[in-house]
């Protein structure tokens, strides 16, 4: 049987591998924003061949947008532990990171739903004009 466990460290990472793991975290954001930037230039010539092709991109910006948050969480936690911060309190920087996120999507989701919600109402109004 294959075991996919990691062997245990009982050595704390050197500060040459924490600046590695640092740069490394640098170098993704690095390829998200040419992501960004290749989907921003796709859409913009607007050359799609389908209505689906062009759904798919939008489609992209919000994974491209969630991938954004990630690395720059992981930037963030990566930068704590160089500059001598221990693992305890680098993820729970990372999860308070991470906390403001869901906070931030929770409130766009409400107004979303409230402008949806409005949006519904005024559509009621003007039937219920046309028919009076």
């Amino acid at each position: 049987m294959q075991s996919y466990q990691q062997a245990r460290r009982d050595k704390p990472l050197t500060q040459k591998e924490l600046e590695e793991k640092y740069e490394e975290a640098q170098e993704e954001m690095k390829e998200v924003l040419e992501w960004k930037k290749e989907e921003e230039t796709k859409f913009k010539e607007d050359k799609f061949k389908t209505p689906q092709a062009r759904a798919a991109c939008k489609r992209n910006f919000k994974k491209i947008q969630k991938r954004i948050e990630s690395v720059t969480g992981m930037i963030e936690y990566w930068k704590n532990r160089k500059e001598g911060m221990r693992h305890f309190r680098a993820s729970i920087e990372l999860n308070e990171y991470w906390a403001s996120l869901k906070e931030k999507a929770k409130k766009k989701e409400e107004a979303e739903k409230e402008r949806l919600d409005k949006e519904a109402e005024e559509k009621v109004l003007k039937r219920r004009r046309k028919i009076a």
